[in-house]
């Protein structure tokens, strides 16, 4: 599964994905939509009482460093990306009025940023890019 995924590729990176990083990772997969750090707390704070936001910010930053989550800013949330290489362009499309969030990867628009920033000398080294507007389903209901 995900999580045995996620193992194999923190330890082959020569890092380890304690049980409380498992924990929190696991959560972000079952959400099933973004969610917010204080959202993983609550969640955590079911099992581990004295669970704190440093606890919870802590194990973020370690999966963001690993690639196995991306952080969406315009949402504050977060959601799981097991599967790709760490610091893959990242590129998501948001529904503003039911907010789902779906990750697309267009090679098309990685390489239109790459060859733009080269025309300044600029070496992408990560980025993530969030599109705003209305999905499928509620584009035929607007």
């Amino acid at each position: 599964m995900l999580l045995a995924r996620a193992e194999a590729i923190t330890k082959a990176r020569g890092a380890r994905l304690t049980a409380l990083r498992r924990e929190v990772l696991q959560l972000v997969l079952e959400a099933g939509a973004p969610i917010g750090a204080y959202d993983l707390l609550a969640a955590l704070r079911l099992r581990h009482a004295r669970a704190a936001p440093p606890t919870v910010y802590r194990a973020l930053d370690f999966l963001l460093e690993q690639g196995l989550i991306h952080r969406i800013a315009r949402l504050s949330a977060f959601v799981g990306c097991i599967g790709h290489e760490a610091g893959h362009a990242a590129q998501f499309l948001i529904c503003r009025r039911c907010g789902q969030v779906l990750e697309i990867d267009a090679a098309e628009v990685t390489l239109a940023l790459a060859q733009a920033a080269k025309r300044f000398a600029f070496m992408v080294a990560g980025a993530t890019i969030e599109a705003e507007g209305l999905c499928a389903t509620c584009a035929l209901g607007a």
